[in-house]
């Protein structure tokens, strides 16, 4: 007769071998990577700059370093409206460089820091408007469309400031950038609020549910009634909002309205989406996971300046980054 306990340390192999399979099934599974890129590139990098230079676990960085990366979560929060529709918003940076100068020239004028801002944004989302009118019934091209309107309203905001940089000095502005809830700055907060209603609007409403079903297969929802055109040009007017917010947040940290566009706000926007497991090919969607490839782009160039590594280094790293996580995402697609 077989006593139990001499098939324990077979078991016991049996399930340690099992655990090792999947553990490297896991490890080469490319939907992991995909969807966890920027958590797990976010944590090697708060290793690596910790042990490199102990300065970057301070609080004081770390909250130095949420303020920094508030602008790029917001647009990247709207970036990501559009990519799930496999668009892409090359414009971006342009339209928050129309909101800034919008917000200096409205309150020079003696119109007060509150019709500034919400013309502000008004401006920027009437670019995402048109950016989406165009796309949808002009058929032309995401990418044509985009192109020509970060260079139409370039040219806009050139013209508007006559090229000169306006002061904007509210004690409003002033308290966003200076002030603080609890641990976090006003704009930490901002960006937080702008995720939380992204999350609610495309995870928990009709309308996010047929905007990943008209990014997935645009013919196919609009067959079963999905108003596919709006959805569009809804997703870009979104990002356009989002870029609006974060010229708020610019003007308040810089003080200024400043007509030079600023083109990492558009790169990176769409490589924290990328780093974030959004596909680029539509249908496939996260505000979160965007959220923190924002996060892990500002800790990589933050960690880069504390260890007094060149800028010119800077972006060809954050390229390398990004190349590397679209390949993941192609392969697993």
């Amino acid at each position: 007769m077989n006593n139990p306990a001499d098939n324990a340390p077979v078991q016991k192999a049996g399930a340690t071998e099992e655990s090792r399979t999947s553990l490297t099934a896991l490890l080469t599974d490319l939907s992991f990577w995909a969807d966890w890129a920027s958590v797990v590139g976010l944590v090697g990098l708060v290793i690596v700059f910790g042990i490199a230079q102990p300065i970057f676990l301070s609080v004081a960085n770390l909250q130095a370093l949420l303020l920094a990366a508030a602008i790029l979560v917001v647009l990247a929060t709207g970036q990501t409206f559009v990519v799930a529709t496999s668009g892409i918003d090359l414009s971006l940076a342009a339209a928050v460089m129309l909101g800034a100068i919008v917000l200096g020239l409205v309150h020079a004028a003696g119109w007060g820091i509150f019709l500034a801002c919400v013309l502000a944004v008004a401006a920027t989302s009437a670019v995402g408007l048109l950016n989406g009118v165009l796309i949808t019934v002009g058929k032309i091209p995401d990418f044509v469309v985009t192109l020509g309107t970060l260079s139409a309203i370039t040219g806009l905001g050139l013209i508007l400031s006559g090229g000169e940089p306006t002061m904007v000095g509210s004690p409003f502005l002033l308290k966003l950038t200076s002030g603080s809830f609890g641990p976090f700055g006003y704009p930490v907060w901002v960006a937080a609020g702008v995720v939380l209603a992204a999350h609610v609007a495309l995870f928990h409403t009709r309308f996010g549910v047929h905007l990943l079903a008209t990014g997935g297969q645009a013919e196919s929802a609009h067959s079963l009634g999905i108003r596919t055109n709006r959805i569009k040009i809804a997703a870009y007017t979104i990002s356009g909002f989002c870029a609006g917010i974060a010229s708020l947040l610019l003007v308040a940290r810089i003080g200024s309205a400043e007509p030079l566009i600023n083109t990492s706000l558009l790169l990176n926007s769409v490589a924290a989406v990328v780093l974030g497991g959004v596909s680029l090919f539509g249908g496939r969607a996260s505000i979160l996971g965007p959220a923190i490839g924002a996060l892990m782009l500002t800790a990589l160039v933050n960690g880069l300046t504390l260890l007094s590594v060149s800028a010119f280094y800077q972006p060809l790293a954050v390229g390398a980054i990004v190349v590397l996580a679209a390949l993941i995402m192609r392969y697993q697609r």
